[in-house]
C-alpha cells in the first residue's frame, strides 16, 4: 500500500474516531489487517486452507467404503453419486469464497460469514449446532480409528479387554488425549502432525494406484482382483442394488465424505489472509479430493468384480456352467456362480478391505486408514472450540461467555478444548455412534445451505455493502445450492432433517426473543428495508377507501417518556396495525437544539422498542411550537403510510401560560383541520406531564452511582469485597439513602400530587377494570368519534369494557332517534350496550355553572362595552386577544352549550372509564383563542379521563362490504 493510502485511511480513522467514539467504521475495517500481536501464528492458504480441506475430505471413505458405493451403484451411477456432492460442495464453495471476500474474515468460520450475512438470528442458531457437531464428529472419527485398530489386533489373536466394544472406548479414550495435547500445544503442533499425516495419507493413496498394475496373484484373483480388464468395467457399469439399497440410501453413505470443505474456514482466525486463501484453497481441495475419488473408484471398478469367494479352487471346470451375474470372472477362468446362493466374503458387494487387497503393500492402506480418520478428528477438535469461541465472544447467549476467553499469543481456547474433548469422550463411551452420524451430517449440511441462502441473501438485497471481491458467484446458483442441501439432508435420513430443523427454528427464536445487543449489518436488514421500500412504494398506488381506513396517529408526546398516558392512548389506538408517531418540537437556536433534538432519536427510539410499543420517534427544530407542529403536521409519513389523526394533551395551564403559549396551542389545533387532521385531545385531571419526575429519577440515580464510585474509593479489597458490601445493602436503603443526601424530601402536599400524577400516567398500560366507554356523539364527523372507542374495545386491556353511546335529541322524538341510532350501529357492525337519547342538551345551564364559567374567563375579557367608542377601539387594538363583549354575545348560546354538556356528561358517565366527546370547532379568527380554551376547559371540567375527538368530516365507517 502506498504512503499515500496509508495517509489517507490514517486521516480517515482519525475522523471516524472523533465521530464515532473510537470504532471504526465498517469501510475501514474491511480495509485494515486485523493481526492482534506480534508472534502469532498465521497460516497460508496451503496449510491453513488446502491441507486441512483435503484431510478432512479425504477420510476413511476413501479406503474402505468407496468401493462398496461403486460395487451397488455401478461406475456409471457412482460418477452420478460423486459429481453430485462435487456440486453441493463446490457451489456451497462458490458462495463461502463471495461471503468471505466481501470484508475481514475473523475467527468463527462458518458461524462467522452466516452471522454477519444473516444477522445473529441464524448465526446464533447455526453456530451452536455447528460447534456441537464438530465436538461428535471428533468421537466418530476416533472411534472408526479405534475400530481399525481392534480388528487389527483380533488379525494378530490379541484384545485388551473384550476385543469388542470395551476395546473402542479405550483406544478411543486414549487418542482423544493424545490429539487433545496435540491441539492444546498450539497450532503450530498441530498443523506438523497435519502434514506428517497428510503424506502418509499421499502415500497410501499411490500404494494403492501402483498395486492395480502389479500383476495380480492367485490369492487375489480368487478374491476377485484381475488387474485392468475391460469386460470387467463393463460388468461394473450398470447399478446392482442389493437388499434394501437404492441409489439415494448409496449416496447418503457416500456424501459424508465429501463434508470437510469448511475445515479451513473454521479456523479463519488463525489465516494469514483468508480473503485470498480461503476461496483458492476450498475450491482447489473439492478439485483435488474429487479427482482422487472418481480415479480411485474407476481403477477399483476396471480391477474388481462385484462377487468372489476367496476360494482358489473355484476354477471353470469342462461341463459345469458359469453363469450368473459374474460373467467377467468367467471369462477369466474363474466360476463364482456359488455366491447367487450363497453370500461371498470378497468382491466389490462384500469386502471392504479392498483397497488393502489391491494396494502394493496392504500395511499402507492401514496407515492411511489411520491418517485419514486421526486428521480428519484433529480438524474437527480444533474446529469446534474456534467456532464456539466465536460464538461466545459475541455473547449471544449469555451463559456460555465463559467460553470465549482465550489464552497465549495465538487466543487458543483452552476452555472450548476441554469441553470439546469432555463431549468427544462421552459419546466415545457409547461405542457405536451410527445413530449420530445421520445427525451430524444434517448439521453438518444445515451449516452448507445457510452459507448458500446467505450469499443469495445478500446478493438479492443489493445492498451498496455487498461488494464481494470474488466474482465468480451467482445469486441463483448459491439458491440452487441452498435448496440442494435441503434435499440432501432428507436423502439422507429425513428423521434427522426434521431433527436438525426442529433444534435450529428452537435456537432462533430464543435469540430472537432475547435479542441480542448486536449490529453487523446483516442481509436481513437490507432486505427488510427494501421490503418496506417496495411495499410503500406498491401502497402508494393505491387509493384510499373507507373500508381500509385505520387511525394513523401523530402524536404530540414531547419525549416519550414524558406524557405516558399520552402515548400509550396512541398505541393502544394503532398497535399492530396502525401507524404511530411520537413527536417532538425543540424550540430555541438551532445551534443548540440541534444537538439536543439528535442526542434524543437514537435514545427515544431504543427506549420504545425497549418498551415494545410499536411506534415511532420524531423529532423537530423550529423556533416556535406550532411552526414545529405544522412541518410535523405537513411532512410526517411516507407515501399512504403518513398520520391522519393528531393525537394532542389538554394544556392545563392555558389561564397562566401568556398569550403566545395560547395562541401557538389553538394555532395547532386549526392547522390540523386545515391540513384534514382528524383531531383527538386527551385531558386527565391529574395532568400528563411527569417531566419533573423523570428528571428527579435521573438525577438520583446519578447520585447512586456517585455515592458507589466514592464507596468503591473508600473499599481498597478490591472488586470482590465492594461487590460483597454492595450485595449486603438493599437496593432501597440506597436509593433512599442517596436521596436524602442529595435534596429534601418535597412536602407532603407535593409527593402526594406527584403520587396521583405517576398513577394517572401509568393508568392505560394496565388492564382496565368492568365498567364502560362512554361515547358522546354530538356531531358527524365521518365516524372517528365511534370507531376510536370501538378500536379500544378489540384490546385485550379494555375487553371487560362496555360501548355506551349518548346523542342529542327532542323529547318528543327520542324513542325514535334512539331506534334510529341502533339501526345505524347495526350496519356499522358496532356493538354497544347500551343507547342514550339526551333530550335535555339545551336547557340553560345552572347559575353555579356560569358562574364558574365568569369566573374563568374574567382575567381575559375586554370589557369595552362599558366603554366609549374611541376607548373600546383603542382597547381592542392594544389588546386583540381578549374576549370582547360582542363576541361574548354573538356566541353566547354555543358557549352555554359547552357548559350544560359538562352537567349531563357529570350526571350520566361520572363512573365510566373513559369519555369520547365530540369536540367544538371554533372558526378562526371569529371566535377568540382564550373563549375556545374556556369552551374545551368548562366541556371537560371535572370528568373523568376524558378524550375530546373531532374528524375531518370524511367517511371512515361504511355500510358496505
Amino acid at each position: 500500500m502506498s504512503s499515500q493510502q496509508n495517509g489517507a485511511i490514517s486521516d480517515t480513522m482519525q475522523d471516524d474516531k472523533l465521530g464515532s467514539d473510537g470504532i471504526p467504521s465498517d469501510d475501514i475495517e474491511s480495509v485494515l489487517p486485523t493481526d492482534s500481536g506480534e508472534g502469532t501464528v498465521k497460516f497460508g492458504w496451503i496449510r491453513g486452507v488446502l491441507v486441512r480441506c483435503m484431510l478432512n475430505i479425504w477420510g476413511v471413505m476413501l479406503f474402505i467404503r468407496l468401493s462398496w458405493v461403486f460395487g451397488q451403484a455401478g461406475w456409471g451411477l457412482g460418477i452420478v453419486i460423486i459429481a453430485l456432492s462435487c456440486v453441493v460442495t463446490t457451489v456451497t464453495g462458490l458462495s463461502m469464497s463471495a461471503i468471505c471476500t466481501n470484508g475481514v474474515v475473523r475467527g468463527g468460520g462458518a458461524y462467522y460469514l452466516i452471522s454477519r450475512s444473516l444477522g445473529p438470528e441464524f448465526g446464533g442458531s447455526i453456530g451452536l449446532i455447528f460447534a456441537f457437531a464438530n465436538a461428535v464428529a471428533v468421537a466418530m472419527y476416533v472411534v472408526g480409528f479405534a475400530e481399525t485398530v481392534v480388528d487389527l489386533l483380533k488379525e494378530n489373536e490379541a484384545t485388551i479387554i473384550d476385543g469388542d466394544i470395551n476395546d473402542i472406548r479405550i483406544i478411543g479414550c486414549i487418542t482423544v488425549v493424545l490429539l487433545l495435547a496435540i491441539s492444546v500445544a498450539g497450532m503450530e503442533w498441530e498443523a506438523k502432525a497435519q502434514i506428517v499425516l497428510l503424506v502418509i495419507l499421499l502415500v497410501a493413496i499411490g500404494n494403492m494406484l501402483v498395486g492395480t498394475v502389479i500383476p495380480a496373484t492367485k490369492d487375489k484373483k480368487s478374491k476377485g482382483f484381475f488387474n485392468y480388464q475391460s469386460n470387467i468395467f463393463l460388468e461394473n457399469f450398470t447399478p446392482a442394488f442389493r437388499g434394501d439399497e437404492t441409489f439415494f440410501s448409496v449416496f447418503a453413505i457416500f456424501f459424508p465424505a465429501a463434508t470437510g470443505i469448511l475445515a479451513g474456514a473454521n479456523i479463519s482466525g488463525d489465516l494469514r489472509d483468508p480473503q485470498g486463501g480461503l476461496p483458492k484453497g476450498t475450491l482447489l481441495a473439492i478439485l483435488i479430493t474429487g479427482i482422487t475419488y472418481l480415479v480411485v473408484a474407476l481403477c477399483v471398478s476396471a480391477t474388481v468384480v462385484r462377487d468372489a469367494t476367496g476360494n482358489i479352487t473355484d476354477l471353470i471346470t469342462p461341463g459345469i456352467p458359469c453363469n450368473g451375474s459374474a460373467i467377467a470372472a468367467c471369462e477369466l477362468g474363474y466360476n463364482f456362480s456359488s455366491c447367487e446362493l450363497q453370500s461371498c466374503k470378497f468382491g466389490l458387494m462384500n469386502n471392504f478391505q479392498v483397497m488393502t487387497m489391491v494396494s502394493g503393500f496392504g500395511p499402507l492402506i492401514t496407515a492411511g486408514t489411520f491418517s485419514a480418520t486421526l486428521s480428519s478428528a484433529l480438524a474437527s477438535l480444533v474446529s469446534a472450540p474456534k467456532v464456539f469461541q466465536a460464538l461466545c465472544k459475541d455473547n449471544i447467549y449469555k451463559a456460555l461467555y465463559f467460553f470465549a476467553k482465550g489464552h497465549g499469543k495465538n487466543n487458543e481456547p483452552i476452555r472450548g478444548y476441554v469441553l470439546t474433548f469432555v463431549i468427544s469422550v462421552a459419546f466415545i463411551l457409547i461405542g457405536t455412534l451410527n445413530t449420530i452420524a445421520p445427525i451430524i451430517s444434517n448439521f453438518f449440511l444445515a451449516s452448507y445451505a445457510l452459507i448458500n441462502f446467505s450469499c443469495f441473501h445478500a446478493s438479492y438485497a443489493k445492498s451498496p455493502g455487498w461488494r464481494p471481491g470474488y466474482k465468480y458467484y451467482n445469486m441463483w446458483l448459491s439458491l440452487l445450492g441452498a435448496l440442494l442441501c435441503c434435499v440432501v439432508m432428507f436423502v439422507i435420513n429425513w428423521w434427522a432433517a426434521v431433527l436438525t430443523y426442529g433444534i435450529e427454528i428452537l435456537l432462533y427464536i430464543y435469540v430472537t426473543v432475547k435479542k441480542p445487543d448486536v449490529n453487523w449489518g446483516s442481509s436481513t436488514q437490507a432486505v427488510t428495508f427494501v421490503s418496506a421500500v417496495s411495499n410503500a412504494l406498491s401502497l402508494s398506488g393505491v387509493e384510499d377507501h373507507v373500508k381500509n381506513f385505520r387511525p394513523q396517529v401523530l402524536a404530540l408526546t414531547g419525549s416519550v417518556r414524558t406524557r405516558p398516558a399520552l402515548l400509550d392512548l396512541a398505541h393502544s389506538f394503532t398497535k399492530n396495525y396502525g401507524l404511530c408517531l411520537t413527536c417532538e418540537v425543540f424550540v430555541g437556536p438551532r445551534s443548540e437544539v440541534f444537538q439536543e433534538m439528535n442526542a434524543n432519536i437514537e435514545k427515544n427510539q431504543l427506549w420504545l422498542g425497549k418498551t415494545k410499543r410499536k411506534a415511532f420517534y420524531a423529532g423537530v427544530a423550529c423556533d416556535t411550537f406550532r411552526e414545529g407542529t405544522e412541518r410535523l403536521l405537513q411532512a410526517s409519513g411516507l407515501g399512504r403510510m403518513k398520520p391522519n389523526t393528531l393525537m394532542i394533551g389538554f394544556k392545563r395551564n392555558w389561564r397562566t401560560a401568556g398569550v403566545e403559549a395560547v395562541q401557538s396551542y389553538v394555532g395547532v389545533l386549526h392547522d390540523a383541520f386545515d391540513f384534514e387532521y382528524g383531531t383527538v385531545m386527551l385531558r386527565m385531571n391529574q395532568g400528563l406531564d411527569v417531566s419533573h419526575l423523570i428528571e428527579a429519577e435521573e438525577e438520583m440515580l446519578k447520585a447512586v452511582r456517585e455515592q458507589q464510585a466514592l464507596e468503591d474509593e473508600m473499599m481498597p479489597n478490591g472488586d470482590k469485597a465492594k461487590g460483597l458490601f454492595r450485595k449486603s445493602r438493599k437496593p432501597s436503603q440506597q436509593v433512599i439513602t442517596t436521596r436524602v443526601s442529595v435534596c429534601s424530601p418535597p412536602p407532603p402536599q407535593v409527593a402526594k400530587m406527584n403520587e396521583r400524577l405517576l398513577e394517572a400516567s401509568m393508568q392505560f398500560k394496565k388492564k382496565q377494570p368492568k365498567g364502560t366507554i362512554d361515547v358522546w356523539w354530538l356531531f358527524d364527523d365521518g365516524g372517528l368519534t365511534l370507531l376510536l372507542p370501538y378500536i379500544l374495545t378489540t384490546r385485550k386491556k379494555w375487553k371487560d369494557c362496555k360501548l355506551r353511546i349518548f346523542i342529542a335529541g327532542q323529547p318528543e322524538h327520542s324513542d325514535l332517534d334512539k331506534e334510529e341510532m341502533k339501526s345505524l350501529l347495526q350496519k356499522f357492525r358496532i356493538n354497544c350496550s347500551d343507547i342514550h337519547v339526551i333530550d335535555d342538551i339545551h336547557v340553560r345551564p345552572s347559575s353555579e355553572s356560569l358562574r364558574k364559567l365568569g369566573d374563568m374567563i374574567e382575567p381575559f375579557c375586554l370589557h369595552e362595552g362599558s366603554k366609549d367608542a374611541a376607548q373600546a377601539e383603542a382597547m381592542q387594538r392594544d389588546q386583540p386577544w381578549k374576549i370582547t363583549d360582542k363576541e361574548l354575545n354573538s356566541f353566547e348560546e354555543k358557549t352555554n352549550l359547552q357548559v350544560r354538556l359538562n352537567e349531563v356528561i357529570k350526571e350520566n358517565s361520572r363512573s365510566a372509564n373513559l369519555i369520547f366527546v365530540s369536540m367544538p370547532i371554533a372558526r378562526k379568527e371569529a371566535i377568540s383563542d382564550f373563549l375556545y380554551m374556556a369552551w374545551l376547559d368548562i366541556l371537560t371540567k371535572d370528568l373523568p379521563t376524558t378524550l375530546l375527538i373531532r374528524g375531518n368530516h370524511k367517511s371512515v365507517l361504511t355500510f358496505y362490504s
